[in-house]
């Protein structure tokens, strides 16, 4: 299991979120924990993809909840990043 940040920026705001990417099978899960019940998962062929995929979910998601005007999801206690270099 490899966790990561994501972050997405919307009307002037940064939110960070936790990302697990996690192999299975023949392709790779990735998922924002804060963010699984509102859509923040996905799959990829490859990490890279699955990263790639997570962070265009996230960012939908926040833009999706903004619009709404419902509120950001806080981050689960517990989940520490283990790589934190990536913006998406």
């Amino acid at each position: 299991m490899r966790v990561d940040q994501a972050q997405s920026s919307i009307q002037g705001k940064s939110y960070v979120f936790t990302v697990v990417v996690e192999p299975d099978e023949d392709r790779w899960h990735a998922y924002a924990p804060a963010l699984v019940s509102q859509g923040g998962a996905t799959w990829g062929y490859t990490k890279e993809e699955a990263l790639a995929n997570i962070g265009e979910a996230v960012r939908l998601v926040v833009e999706s909840l903004k619009e709404r005007g419902d509120p950001i999801p806080t981050e689960p206690a517990g989940l520490k990043p283990t790589w934190s270099d990536w913006d998406c």
